[in-house]
C-alpha cells in the first residue's frame, strides 16, 4: 500500500523552538494553522510525522530549519536495499 509522503519531526525541538520565540501553544498552532491539540501531541512525541504542507505552516511559523526540526533519517535495512 502507499503511504503519502510524510516528514518526521522532532518534537523536542518543535517545543525549543517555540519556546524561544516566546510562544504558547495556542499562537503558534494558530500561526501554523494547526489544533493545539495535535501541537501538543508532536512536542509530546506522540505523533511525530506532518503532511508537507502542515509541516511547511509550522517551520514558516518558527522561523526555524529543517535541520533543527526533522529527524535524522534512518538507515535503510539491507534487506530492503
Amino acid at each position: 500500500m502507499h503511504q503519502p509522503p510524510t516528514f518526521e519531526v522532532v518534537g523536542d525541538a518543535i517545543r525549543e523552538e517555540r519556546m524561544q520565540a516566546g510562544l504558547t501553544r495556542i499562537e503558534l498552532a494558530r500561526q501554523a494553522g494547526i489544533s493545539r491539540r495535535f501541537l501538543c501531541h508532536l512536542e509530546n512525541g506522540t505523533r511525530d510525522r506532518m503532511s508537507p504542507p502542515l509541516y511547511i505552516a509550522l517551520r514558516t511559523a518558527l522561523q526555524a530549519t529543517d535541520t533543527r526540526l526533522l529527524a535524522p533519517p534512518r538507515p535503510i535495512p539491507p534487506e530492503r536495499k
